[in-house]
């Protein structure tokens, strides 16, 4: 891309790293850290680390309208008591039923079970209630899917409630303030692009590194914090 910026960060768990470094002072609180899946988790994964905080996933799925899939009327949010997040004004403009909403969180229900066992086998989602929880992204560029996870974070009842990312543009951060007590961003360059753009390296995130990065967090969460350098 013409006129393309210079790369922030060389990948994502160097972002992570340096993000942990601003999210010290939550280290005393034991946070749960939770990652956006994929890419996000090699981020979360540096921020747990580093505070000796819980990992964990937040998976959140969309559901359509009936008969138009792909026009978002609201998302399921994954946890210990998953949440179902509806866009009022599109509900209030195409009338879903209550029983096509209720068919729609089961099933986006079990596809995210069905996700979560990949990941992380048979381990229960981490409780939020009354715990500080950082909410981890690779970056954020429209800010849709990140703001229902966070308003369906908020239903858990959390005590304090962060979103954690290395970049996002800088009209989004008040959308993103807006759904939680804190925005911690490292960046909001301008002109934005894409995320992506702002890592040297932008692999896509495997199936088998997430797993193997959250073997190693239960690992570290049992263990001291590393020091932040």
């Amino acid at each position: 891309m013409a006129g393309a910026p210079e790369p922030l960060f060389n990948d994502r768990r160097a972002a992570g790293r340096r993000l942990a470094a601003v999210l010290a002072r939550f280290r005393d609180a034991r946070p749960l850290v939770l990652a956006l899946p994929r890419g996000g988790v090699p981020v979360a994964y540096e921020v747990a680390r580093a505070l000796g905080a819980d990992l964990d996933l937040l998976m959140v799925r969309k559901i359509g309208a009936p008969g138009h899939e792909e026009v978002g009327i609201g998302a399921v949010i994954d946890g210990a008591d998953p949440q179902l997040v509806l866009n009022e004004e599109a509900v209030r403009a195409l009338v879903p039923t209550p029983e096509y909403l209720r068919a729609e969180m089961r099933r986006q229900l079990a596809e995210i079970e069905r996700r979560r066992r990949v990941y992380l086998g048979d381990r229960s989602p981490r409780p939020m209630t009354g715990r500080t929880v950082i909410v981890v992204d690779d970056g954020v560029a429209t800010g849709g899917t990140v703001v229902a996870a966070l308003r369906g974070v908020r239903k858990n009842e959390p005590d304090r409630v962060v979103l954690a990312v290395p970049v996002a543009p800088r009209e989004t951060v008040p959308m993103l303030r807006a759904a939680c007590d804190e925005v911690v961003c490292l960046a909001t360059p301008e002109p934005f692009y894409a995320v992506g753009l702002h890592y040297a390296d932008f692999e896509q995130t495997s199936d088998e590194e997430v797993v193997s990065l959250l073997e190693q967090a239960a690992t570290h969460a049992a263990a001291e914090p590393v020091p932040l350098k």
